[in-house]
């Protein structure tokens, strides 16, 4: 778990150098500083508000005891077994079956499932994905992958207006258009796999730990293998709309062939789900 956490640090830390870099090769030095201090307001704004910003992209609607019995008393049974704080139980209106936790840390932390997922899924599956997704909370998952999402989805907008960044004191352009427009090409394409990375990093150990938390591996496994059939023929426009919002889901909700499949967020879930069988064999 150490080792996912520093091959974490070192990815976040790449992720506003790339910031850095891109503002460099706009603007000069001042451009590098202006790039990373406005990543620093990043942070800080991904850090306080990033998970209202995130179930307001989705219409998450927030659920309790009273509108979705069943379901809240399934996280809850499960944030207990965790040795978590109850968190916030929010209900998104999409066919597709899919699920995410956000927030900063355990105390202010949501969990999100989308009413495909409740149709689709059995009790006994549903709850190894809210285990899940428990366990990105318990790991402070939720955190990094929204910090990460903020920053990938700003590098995206700056790289796309770099044709009008830069110039000199006397008003002339000073960045070659070539560069802005490799930039504009490039830049998106490298915080992608960055991010790619930073979330392909936790999602094993959001399945250990899902499953240890439901102590049921293959449920989780039967889940995964479910969710992602499903995954590859329903669209989640939401998710189309944002897709720096994709590496938050529990399957890649943007799964399928071409170039989204180059992308994907997530590990093979043939291998997750292999871990998870191998896990519930041993007894583990």
């Amino acid at each position: 778990m150490l080792e996912n956490w520093f091959k974490t640090t070192i990815l976040m830390a790449a992720i506003v150098a790339l910031f850095g870099v891109i503002g460099a090769a706009l603007g000069g030095q001042s451009g590098m500083l202006l790039a990373l201090l406005f990543a620093g307001g990043m942070n800080v704004w991904a850090y306080w508000f990033s998970d209202q910003a995130v179930l307001k992209m989705y219409n998450a609607r927030e659920v309790d005891e009273s509108s979705a019995p069943q379901f809240y008393r399934m996280v809850r049974e499960l944030a207990h077994n965790a040795g978590l704080p109850m968190p916030r139980v929010y209900v998104i209106d999409e066919d597709q079956p899919n699920a995410f936790a956000t927030g900063r840390d355990p105390q202010h932390a949501a969990v999100a499932a989308t009413s495909g997922i409740m149709r689709v899924l059995s009790e006994r599956e549903l709850r190894g994905v809210m285990a899940h997704e428990l366990a990105h909370v318990k790991h402070r998952d939720t955190l990094i992958s929204t910090i990460s999402a903020s920053i990938a989805g700003a590098i995206s907008a700056i790289a796309q207006f770099g044709m009008f960044f830069g110039g000199n004191r006397d008003g002339e352009r000073n960045v070659n258009p070539v560069l802005a427009i490799l930039i504009m090409i490039m830049a998106p394409i490298a915080a992608a796999l960055i991010q790619m990375a930073i979330s392909r990093s936790r999602e094993f150990e959001a399945d250990r730990g899902g499953a240890e938390i439901s102590r049921d591996p293959r449920a989780l496994a039967a889940a995964l293998e479910k969710i992602h059939r499903y995954a590859q023929g329903l669209p989640m426009a939401a998710a189309e709309q944002h897709p720096e919002t994709a590496q938050m889901m529990i399957i890649n909700p943007l799964s399928g062939d071409g170039i989204k499949s180059l992308f994907s967020t997530h590990p093979a879930t043939e291998e997750r789900v292999a871990r998870l069988v191998a896990m519930a064999q041993s007894g583990a």
